[in-house]
């Protein structure tokens, strides 16, 4: 074995690969980065019931608190993949995890909602230079089909399964310290990263990179941030002006940033990928997958907290599951779809989710924790084993140079698609519950300020009699979960028929078995 690498001889040939001694360690820190990314998109949802009472947010402000730091991941994360590839991926990374730590404490101190949702933000700012990075570095740290499907599998099972931890973090945090201590949690992580990575991550980029196309840049972040405002904006107050040029600007910025990638010698991303049927489907699986399990962990916090009444501890705990799940799925899915096939893993995965959804239109206050558990566990594995074959088949479409522009496809999918399970199916909540009857005798401006939000409406209840108090408090609970059974209904309808997409678009789709030279 050498500082440089070790060859091995690969079964069933005289080939010969280079390993790198090192690459186990390093995969441990790049999976350190990719969990707290992960956990980062739902931590929140836990504290969000504490920051209500603490900030004072309108029920919309909530709901960008929520999402925004996945909206800005989502639409910076290809330019950045393609700014490690130029720039280099170890360099992206370290810096992204130092400022990562920096805006956490920004975060932990808003005074404010304004404040909150500007520091979420620019959270998210910071992410999208960790989430591409850390899966092209496995593209280049595993040159071994296999060892790389394992890689990207305990990888794919950090990022499915974060969104389940958060709350567990989340719930222990929140029983002994303020809801800050959420975003503070991430600076002994960030240090870690830093320290070793800076000894243990080799360094990798693109050798002819060319440009980095600062327009495209715009237009990709004006272009997804627009389009997923106009879907949240229109799920919640129906067609409108606002969410209408809104989509209309998403939907111009998307269509000028294709066609100026056709014209570049060096894109920020190679659209002409998507031409591939197996690659279109497999970051639309991706996308879904995580459109379901981040709606169904962030919404099901709420509905733990504040239906059934359980601790933020209780809560993550019941949730855990998901997280169990997440991680055995992650760890199996390459051997499952060379075994079976890709189509199988990828639509049973989705069933999975889709079937975990439709679990959340028979939850009532009474629901016991197995019942959800067990849930939980379904969608949990459904979505790490989706997840993990839909990232090892689209890293496995592209030469390992522009390794970080094609993570970044996948993490976009990633990212798109945990903003907008907050947002849409958060929006199908929201719009129910905003039409509870009020009971007798509660004031007008004290049914409009519990129409806000269940945590306002808690607040509320508070101020009034007990009789009136407990009216209202019963009538929003009720709403809240009415809600959140529709938005179930409607998840579970949208995975299930994505499943059956799915098993037509990736028909003879399979992972490598080969050599892949370095």
């Amino acid at each position: 074995m050498t500082a440089t690498g070790q060859k091995t001889p690969y079964p069933g040939g005289d080939t010969e690969i280079v390993k790198n001694p090192g690459r186990w360690v390093a995969l441990a820190v790049l999976v350190l980065a990719v969990l707290l990314v992960a956990v980062d998109a739902t931590v929140l949802g836990l504290a969000t019931p504490f920051l209500s009472e603490d900030l004072g947010p309108s029920g919309t402000q909530l709901l960008w608190i929520g999402d925004v730091y996945s909206f800005v991941i989502a639409g910076l994360l290809i330019s950045m993949g393609s700014l490690g590839d130029r720039i280099g991926r170890k360099k992206l990374l370290l810096t992204g995890a130092v400022a990562f730590g920096a805006v956490s404490v920004l975060n932990a101190y808003a005074t404010s909602p304004e404040m909150m949702i500007v520091a979420r933000a620019l959270l998210g700012v910071a992410g999208a230079t960790l989430m591409p990075s850390t899966l092209a570095l496995i593209r280049n740290l595993f040159h071994d089909p296999k060892e790389r499907s394992l890689a990207v599998g305990i990888w794919g099972a950090a990022a499915s399964a974060g969104a389940a931890v958060g709350p567990v973090v989340g719930g222990v945090l929140l029983e002994h310290f303020w809801w800050g201590s959420v975003f503070l949690i991430n600076l002994p992580v960030m240090a870690v990263l830093v320290l070793v990575g800076i000894k243990l991550l080799p360094e990798s980029r693109n050798p002819n990179p060319g440009p980095w196309d600062l327009p495209s840049v715009g237009l990709s972040l004006v272009g997804i941030i627009a389009v997923v405002y106009a879907i949240k904006e229109l799920a919640v107050h129906g067609p409108g002006p606002e969410n209408l040029a809104a989509a209309a600007v998403g939907i111009g910025a998307l269509h000028w940033f294709i066609r100026r990638q056709l014209t570049l010698e060096s894109p920020l991303l190679n659209v002409r990928l998507f031409h591939n049927r197996g690659f279109s489907g497999a970051v639309l699986a991706d996308l879904l997958t995580i459109l379901g399990l981040s709606g169904l962990v962030f919404f099901l916090s709420q509905f733990l907290q504040l239906v059934q009444g359980r601790s933020p501890l209780e809560a993550g705990l019941i949730e855990l599951p998901a997280a169990i799940g997440a991680v055995g799925a992650g760890l199996m899915a390459g051997h499952l779809a060379r075994r079976a096939s890709v189509r199988s893993a990828v639509s049973g995965g989705l069933t999975a989710v889709g079937l975990a959804l439709a679990a959340c239109t028979l939850l009532t206050a009474d629901t016991g924790p197995l019942s959800m558990g067990l849930a939980l566990f379904l969608g949990g594995f459904g979505a790490g084993l989706a997840f993990t074959v839909t990232a090892d088949v689209i890293l496995s479409s592209v030469p390992k140079e522009q390794a970080g522009a094609a993570s970044a496809v996948s993490e976009t999918a990633y990212e798109l698609g945990a903003a907008l399970g907050i947002a849409v199916l958060g929006s199908i909540v929201t719009g129910v519950y905003r039409g509870f009857p009020a009971p007798e005798g509660v004031p007008a401006d004290a049914v409009s300020a519990a129409r806000d939000s269940l945590g306002g409406a808690a607040d509320v209840a508070g101020a009034l009699p007990q009789e009136q108090g407990a009216a209202l408090l019963s009538s929003a609970q009720n709403a809240f979960a009415d809600g959140f059974h529709v938005a179930g209904a409607v998840g579970s309808a949208v995975l299930l028929l994505t499943a059956v997409g799915a098993w037509f678009l990736l028909k003879g789709q399979r992972l490598e078995d080969g050599v892949e030279h370095p």
